[in-house]
């Protein structure tokens, strides 16, 4: 039977305060739900986090014995490299997605997660929009390379990356579950259109300083 009235609205962190978050009357719990460029964190157990995802990848990260986690949604900048040409790891592009990893991870870190309990999930790197380059592998390639250099390949315990869909995900940090559904069609434009003003949002902005991991 549906709640009608929701559970209490957990505490979030102060940080967080601007991510919109709504009761979920079918499953009967609290969503934060994130867009392109933003992450989240909790550790509430009654929560979880929600993204919709094209060719963007999410990184589910949680410290598994003290239940606390987040998500992030990311996506690389286009590169002006020449095809054929290497992608150097510390080039512009690729230090767009080491900042979503790197504070999704120290936010963990910061508020008691220890490195060797990390628990990772990952998915997304779609192709969805069959004309355009094929931005999801790129994203995918560089989370694979950023967890390999970070010595965090051997914690990532499930991933559901690439194919041609855009996909729903569910997350919980307290549990670790994650529930993703694939979606055969897009019944309307706005994943695709939000994608490419993230992209140009990119293209125009500029990360200033550095994140170091603890």
């Amino acid at each position: 039977m549906t709640q009608s009235t929701p559970a209490k609205k957990p505490d979030c962190y102060p940080e967080f305060e601007h991510i919109n978050r709504y009761w979920d009357r079918v499953n009967q719990f609290w969503v934060a739900k994130i867009l392109p460029g933003e992450y989240y964190i909790s550790s509430a157990h009654d929560e979880w986090i929600a993204t919709t995802l094209g060719s963007c990848v999410s990184a589910c990260i949680r410290d598994r014995l003290f239940g606390i986690g987040g998500m992030n949604h990311f996506m690389l900048p286009e590169s002006n490299r020449e095809d054929g040409e290497k992608q150097h790891w510390n080039d512009v592009a690729t230090r767009y997605g080491s900042y979503a990893m790197e504070h999704l991870i120290n936010d963990i870190l910061k508020r008691g997660g220890r490195r060797e309990n990390l628990e990772i999930k990952l998915t997304g790197g779609g192709k969805i929009i069959r004309n355009m380059s094929d931005v999801g592998i790129r994203n995918i390639e560089f989370v694979h390379r950023y967890l390999d250099l970070e010595n965090l390949d051997v914690n990532v315990v499930v991933e559901d990356l690439g194919d041609i869909h855009a996909r729903k995900v569910l997350y919980q940090p307290s549990t670790g579950r994650m529930r993703v559904k694939k979606l055969q069609t897009l019944h309307n434009e706005t994943l695709v259109h939000r994608e490419i003003e993230y992209q140009q949002t990119l293209k125009a902005a500029e990360i200033s300083g550095s994140v170091e991991l603890f």
